[in-house]
């Protein structure tokens, strides 16, 4: 497994919260969900390369 950059973020109570919610909704853990959301927001943004090893997208859920 690749080493993770660990980081202090600062951020509103109640935008944690809700990822917290979200991170539930979605069977994550709050880490893994904000994890998720920057992966998302930097591939919409045409920011994110594209990983050859699926196993490093462990943190996506399939489409259904």
């Amino acid at each position: 497994m690749a080493a993770r950059k660990q980081y202090p973020l600062r951020i509103d109570p109640e935008v944690w919260a809700a990822v917290e919610r979200w991170a539930a909704d979605e069977m994550r853990s709050s880490n893994g969900q904000v994890e998720w959301i920057l992966r998302d927001a930097l591939r919409r943004a045409g920011r994110l390369p594209r990983k050859t090893d699926a196993s490093e997208r462990r943190d996506e859920k399939p489409d259904t």
